[in-house]
């Protein structure tokens, strides 16, 4: 299976307000399958979103190399779409215009961009709500436009940097389902940042776990279970063993 992205011994670290470098990551290798869907969890402040934010091109790493398609990634690309915990909707624009933005700004056909937009409307069940403003969704729908809108550009890599972390229990569990449905439909090569065991298992094929900061990866583990996935996996005694591994890497 060909591997879009590739991180190769990543190093990265800040000057902090007291002038002190703080190291962040440490010799971070990692390679992601073409159209599988990994999640990367760990302790608060052991650099995850950093990880993430080198992965998208964001931030260049202090040391090691990215490589995203064969070749070493300088600077974002429009193949690689990254979603934030806060939906950062313009709340002056529509759920259509919010979900429209990135082909705007490539460019593309109007007539494209419409059919294009419709088309993520209806696979992110939004149907109904394409003149509505941000401030008149619930936060599971922003989130579900924010997604909307990081795939509309089809790209080959997703990132997600906990995107359902804001939400209550209940709307979270559905957003499971939804990201699963949208994700089928696809087939991008996602990483995903949460703080949640039970997510990282029920949604992704691997689940990596990162140490205390700075953060390298420690653990990997295979999530054995087929797909589709529903939400009564939760209550499987396979799924709960995995989940106590998993929990026992992360405090060890």
């Amino acid at each position: 299976m060909t591997t879009p992205l590739a991180l190769k011994h990543v190093s990265h670290g800040f000057m902090g307000n007291n002038g002190q470098w703080t190291p962040a990551l440490r010799n971070v290798s990692l390679k992601l399958p073409r159209s599988t869907f990994t999640c990367l969890i760990g302790p608060s402040g052991c650099g995850k979103s950093t990880l993430l934010r080198i992965a998208a091109g964001l931030l260049q790493p202090d040391s090691g190399e990215v490589v995203f398609e064969g070749q070493t990634l300088k600077q974002p690309r429009r193949d690689i779409s990254i979603v934030f915990q806060r939906d950062n909707l313009m709340p002056w624009r529509t759920v259509f215009h919010n979900i429209v933005l990135p082909l705007q700004l490539a460019g593309m056909d109007p007539d494209e961009q419409y059919d294009r937009a419709r088309y993520w409307i209806d696979i992110a069940g939004l149907r109904g709500f394409e003149n509505s403003y941000p401030a008149e969704l619930s936060g599971g729908m922003a989130q579900r436009v924010a997604i909307a809108r990081g795939l509309i550009t089809q790209p080959d890599l997703l990132l997600l940097d906990e995107p359902f972390g804001a939400l209550d229990a209940l709307t979270r569990e559905a957003m499971w389902q939804e990201l699963l449905r949208i994700w089928q439909t696809t087939q991008s090569t996602v990483l995903m940042v949460t703080h949640s065991i039970r997510e990282a298992i029920l949604l992704s094929d691997r689940v990596l776990v990162m140490s205390q900061r700075p953060g390298h990866i420690i653990h990997s583990f295979n999530v054995p279970f087929g797909r589709p996935r529903l939400l009564e996996l939760l209550t499987d005694p396979d799924f709960n063993e995995l989940e106590s591994q998993v929990r026992r890497s992360i405090e060890m």
